[in-house]
């Protein structure tokens, strides 16, 4: 067995339970009123699957334009290579990510932390 890993984030925290050659499943937590960066991926796919707290998603639409919807529990995003993303925790956030392993696969467009 292999302990699950904890990466502090300035937005909040993701618990690593799997990497593989193939994917990897994250638990991530994010507090009320933080975001993540405007962000895409290069190479990276993700399946986010929101399981608690309700969060603002951005995402570029067919036509470029970033658009935002509200989203809760139940709710289930996919990120392909190439999609600008963004996430905001409204409440409290905690959701499941597997996405394939190109762990360091992130471009940033904005961010309030600098990075």
């Amino acid at each position: 067995m292999q302990p699950a890993k904890l990466v502090e984030k300035p937005w909040g925290s993701e618990l690593w339970i799997a990497v593989t050659d193939e994917y990897c499943l994250k638990m991530i937590v994010l507090k009320q009123g933080q975001r993540s960066s405007l962000q895409y991926h290069e190479r990276k796919r993700e399946h986010l699957y929101i399981e608690a707290g309700r969060a603002r998603v951005e995402f570029a639409g067919p036509d470029g334009e970033l658009r935002s919807e509200i989203a809760g529990p139940g709710t289930i995003l996919e990120h392909r290579p190439g999609d600008l993303h963004r996430i905001e925790a409204l409440e409290d956030l905690r959701l499941f990510e597997v996405q394939t392993p190109f762990l360091d696969d992130v471009v940033r467009v904005e961010d309030d932390y600098n990075r």
